[in-house]
């Protein structure tokens, strides 16, 4: 089944995380079978149109009011041989419950069955014998049937390596499969050790290949928000500076601009003479309207983000004051929003936004401490 998450819903001011995936639901009035999301909380709670709980969405999957596979499609067949199969088995009713537990305990931070799998082929592996076996086989049977050839998350051997361990000498692998060996109980051990041996390796190389990254979590994401200020913009310096608009001189070029904004679309214009027109625009508004009507240079498209990047740089450079409030961000990403932007510029939060002002003020603010890490 295909969970698709993040969601949550919010109980008692707390934030209760879910994930959810489609199921087939029964109608209330005939026997037609529609698609519904199902939804799992950390908590333990289920929505499925209706709100219960992993007992009652059990009740549900054994009374068919919940399907997990489309009625009246054929059904997929079990493979042939355990042993040879290349994907686990068909997902059923009991499986999907599994799953969704499952699940749960992922959401709630506990260990999945996975996980718990690999803490019990750990143990085993410090000590082989009967007591650690059986806990390895439960906790392998715990694993939904149709996921576990998947558990070592090895795509070749997939999960025989495990299966031939928890397979007594003398008995057919799977049932219908090689008969389990000490030598072949060996050569699973071997498997787990050199498995271990590429996951430290590949941790190192990340290491390595990582090592100037932070080692703590960053700040929050900050937004730069549009904001429309009637009576003019507000004496005390805040986030707001941020923006393009924001009327601050800008040296460019050569030329002064009363605004980042201003700069872009003067910049922008073929015409010399429609250069001069929106630099000296006496607003804003003016500006960016005129802009956008005039004819644009050939090479726009290829040059605007580094005219942009050039711009931001000249404003938080010639302007201190400004460049310690971009500063103070830390090392948020910053999302810059609004509607008077193209989704080029601004973050428009629907996966359109390239927010490329934003990813320039960070460039901006990195560039401001680099500076003063290594004066010229």
């Amino acid at each position: 089944m295909t969970w698709r998450e993040p969601t949550h819903r919010t109980v008692d001011g707390e934030t209760i995380d879910g994930a959810w995936c489609h199921v087939w639901r029964r109608g209330p009035w005939d026997d037609r079978y529609f698609l519904e999301d199902l939804i799992v909380f950390a908590d333990g709670a289920v929505k499925c149109e209706e709100w219960t709980d992993l007992p009652g969405l059990e009740k549900l999957l054994a009374s068919g009011g919940i399907a997990v596979t489309q009625p009246g499609a054929a059904e997929v067949p079990a493979p042939p041989s355990k042993w040879a199969a290349r994907y686990g088995e068909p997902l059923t009713p009991q499986g999907f419950l599994l799953e969704a537990a499952d699940k749960v305990e992922e959401l709630s931070g506990r260990p999945t069955a996975a996980q718990r799998c690999q803490e019990a082929i750990r143990r085993f592996r410090q000590d082989p014998g009967e007591p650690n076996r059986t806990m390895l086989r439960e906790a392998y049977l715990a694993v939904p049937p149709h996921l576990r050839v998947f558990v070592l998350g090895d795509m070749d051997h997939q999960d025989r390596p495990l299966r031939i361990l928890l397979t007594e000498v003398g008995e057919a692998v799977d049932g219908d499969g090689p008969v389990a060996t000490p030598d072949m109980h060996q050569q699973a051990l071997d498997y787990f050790h050199r498995l271990e041996q590429a996951v430290a390796r590949a941790q190192e190389q990340r290491e390595e290949r990582y090592a100037d990254d932070p080692t703590e979590a960053g700040q929050a994401a900050f937004s730069s928000l549009e904001t429309v200020y009637p009576q003019g913009w507000p004496e005390v310096l805040g986030p707001f500076v941020l923006r393009n608009e924001y009327p601050v001189p800008v040296v460019f070029a050569g030329e002064t601009y009363p605004s980042v904004l201003h700069a872009y679309w003067a910049l922008s214009a073929a015409d010399p003479r429609d250069h001069d027109r929106i630099r000296d625009a006496p607003s804003v508004r003016e500006a960016r309207e005129t802009g956008a009507r005039v004819e644009r240079r050939a090479d726009w498209p290829a040059a605007r983000p580094a005219v942009m990047d050039g711009l931001l740089d000249a404003k938080f450079t010639q302007h201190p004051e400004l460049a310690e409030i971009l500063l103070a961000t830390g090392d948020s990403v910053i999302s810059y929003t609004g509607l008077s932007d193209s989704p080029f510029w601004r973050d428009a939060g629907d996966g359109r936004g390239r927010n490329w002002v934003g990813r320039l003020l960070e460039l901006t603010r990195s560039r401001l401490v680099a500076r003063r890490a290594f004066p010229q």
